[in-house]
């Protein structure tokens, strides 16, 4: 091997983000959908902003979790939708090494943040439906207040370790990225030194976060269907029920396409290079495009103020 290949440099000025390795040649027809996923994540998002601001019928905690979705999908897709048309369109493949390591921060960080607000959201549920006459009480402005703040730290402090740990190592060999994106993983493999303490994390992140959140969602629907069963009609548990619909929808796209995005990743080595890639943008365009459909369909405060 030459020297040149074995160089250690402990900050590289730049990484090559190669797209979707082995179908360059369908890079601008795989950008359609890309571009149409993101075009319909940031109206629909932005609707969903502009209603809720607007109406105060719906200044309350459902709509205040929701508003907070809508953020933290347009600054999910908008951290990395820009930089991949640029790779399918102009062949823009250079991304500075710090601009890299604060992509890779976002992506994880307001991924975390997600599933801690749909945590959030299924709590709302429960007050509301287990719960109704203390629901105004138990959830009140300067409560949603902190939960929203805890769930922004909790975000922020256990993804801060990717991007600390990532600019301390010494790169060799090559600094190109088999991906579209600065994923974790992707840009720890480059590395020269032990990536143990790296994979480990993000392995904890992953499976301890994301399970600790499916968890309690799984806790706060057991006890609202409980609820909903010993409702005296079947009307009255369909009209319950349906209030939950929109949540379970979105909890659904977000979860089985980071479940099924992460077990690929950590167990499909015999799965081609270039289905990893495009199940990694999947998982992370398609929920923010959905959300605001969702709940755009299914609420009807939300369906009404829009029509």
């Amino acid at each position: 091997m030459s020297d040149s290949n074995t160089t250690h440099f402990t900050n590289p000025s730049t990484f090559i983000l190669l797209g979707v390795p082995g179908l360059e040649a369908a890079h601008v027809w795989i950008s359609i959908p890309f571009c149409t996923m993101y075009i319909i994540a940031i109206l629909g998002n932005f609707t969903v902003l502009f209603i809720v601001k607007r109406e105060r019928s719906l200044h309350g905690p459902m709509y205040y979790f929701l508003c907070m979705l809508a953020v933290t999908d347009l600054v999910l897709c908008t951290s990395i939708l820009p930089k991949t048309l640029s790779i399918f369109w102009f062949n823009s493949r250079e991304i500075d090494f710090s601009a890299c390591l604060t992509q890779l921060y976002f992506i994880h960080c307001f991924s975390v943040m997600e599933s801690g607000i749909f945590v959030a959201m299924g709590f709302d549920r429960y007050v509301a439906i287990c719960h109704p006459l203390r629901h105004s009480t138990i959830l009140t402005n300067p409560v949603v207040d902190k939960i929203g703040l805890a769930v922004v730290l909790r975000g922020g402090m256990f993804v801060m370790p990717h991007p600390f740990l990532a600019r301390q190592r010494p790169y060799c060999r090559t600094n190109i990225i088999s991906h579209t994106l600065c994923e974790h993983m992707a840009v720890v493999k480059l590395a020269c030194s032990d990536t143990r303490i790296s994979s480990y994390y993000g392995l904890f992140v992953v499976f301890c976060v994301l399970s600790l959140d499916v968890f309690f969602i799984t806790l706060s629907y057991t006890q609202i269907l409980r609820a909903i069963f010993i409702l005296p009609t079947k009307d009255a548990r369909l009209k319950t029920f349906g209030t939950c619909a929109s949540h379970l929808c979105a909890i659904l796209a977000f979860y089985v396409s980071s479940i099924f995005s992460s077990l690929t990743y950590w167990f499909g080595q015999k799965v081609a290079l270039h289905f990893h890639v495009l199940m990694a943008n999947v998982y992370l365009l398609v929920p923010p495009m959905l959300n605001p459909i969702i709940y755009g369909v299914r609420t009807k405060q939300i369906r009404d103020r829009l029509l």
